[in-house]
């Protein structure tokens, strides 16, 4: 049976999108809610393309978990489907033989930072690394908390990075948020000796100060416990080591919570705020920022080639995956199909 091909210019095949409640606009800032892609413009090798997978998840809910790239795509291809879809940030993975990079652009304009990946760690590994790894199945319908540390200086480019981090995730409003939507956080450490980030991505939990292990799992399972070798239930608690969890009971650590949480966090009484790292994990280093989209004049280079304008790998890799596709370019776009989580 023979294949027809469709010549339609412009058309992009994208998969209906299911209804559901979330918002479109910030109700704090009053801008539309950031979205976002991650992709990579080259052929990725399995652990970096899992390292795509884990920033995809890192950005949910607010991104498009099952993006499918074609190799004819460009970059224009995205733009192009990024305007319909609200996406404002694009975060593009790259590899090449000597280093490992990660392009974060601000849509459709710019600017583009791009950080050289020293080191990383995938989710599989942090949780293979940890005795009782954490994650929930409702741990990614919120938005992760953003924090900067270490970025508070007055050179124009970690500026523009504090910028550009902060604006990649929705803001919050003290006053109004839910403790339960506050389940993630992501962590950027900036040291200024090495000029390294430290990326670091957690769960927050609470934990009611005081109450052993055995008690908090019997009270959020209420499956009864094995009292057989117990001579009464009262030496359930005294031998649970009622008391005995200190970690993260200093005062420093401790929240008094305005309302209840859960079965175990009541309000009005005090809880233990624990991070859980659930990756990815990366030490990255900012090289290079430019004015555009992947284009532009070079405002910061970490070789000192600031120049006015950018004629290194960025446009000619556009230019010529561009000349590679010229023959396909009716059915590039058509070619991309997102399953864009709204």
């Amino acid at each position: 049976m023979g294949r027809f091909k469709n010549n339609k210019k412009g058309r992009v095949n994208v998969k209906p999108i299911a209804k559901s409640n979330q918002a479109n606009v910030d109700h704090v800032t009053g801008d539309k809610i950031p979205k976002s892609f991650v992709f990579s413009r080259t052929k990725l090798p399995g652990s970096v393309k899992q390292l795509q997978m884990d920033l995809r998840k890192l950005m949910l809910p607010y991104t498009a978990l099952s993006l499918k790239e074609k190799k004819r795509n460009t970059l224009r291809d995205f733009l192009n489907v990024s305007g319909p879809m609200g996406v404002t940030h694009f975060l593009m993975l790259k590899k090449t033989a000597s280093a490992l990079s990660l392009r974060v652009a601000r849509t459709p304009q710019g600017p583009t930072l791009t950080f050289k990946i020293h080191q990383y760690s995938l989710a599989s590994d942090i949780a293979q690394s940890q005795t009782r790894p954490r994650c929930p199945p409702d741990l990614f319908k919120n938005p992760p908390l953003i924090v900067l540390s270490g970025f508070g200086t007055q050179e124009l480019h970690l500026k523009l990075a504090t910028i550009m981090f902060q604006n990649i995730f929705p803001a919050i409003d003290i006053n109004t948020v839910k403790l339960s939507t506050c389940q993630r956080l992501v962590l950027l450490n900036y040291n200024k000796d090495t000029k390294l980030i430290d990326f670091r991505h957690y769960s927050i939990r609470l934990q009611p100060v005081g109450v052993s292990r055995k008690l908090r799992n019997f009270v959020q399972t209420h499956k009864a416990p094995d009292l057989r070798n117990l001579q009464d239930v009262s030496d359930f608690i005294t031998k649970a080591g009622y008391g005995s969890e200190s970690e993260g009971d200093e005062e420093a650590a401790t929240v008094t919570l305005s309302s209840d949480l859960g079965r175990v966090n009541k309000g009005s009484t005090k809880s233990a705020v624990k991070l859980q790292e659930i990756g990815p994990r990366m030490t990255m280093q900012l090289v290079r920022v430019e004015e555009g989209l992947c284009s532009g004049g070079i405002i910061f280079s970490e070789d000192g080639n600031v120049d006015g304008k950018n004629k290194q790998d960025g446009d000619e890799e556009d230019a010529a995956s561009e000349e590679e596709s010229e023959d396909g370019e009716e059915g590039s776009e058509e070619d991309m199909d997102e399953d864009a989580e709204d």
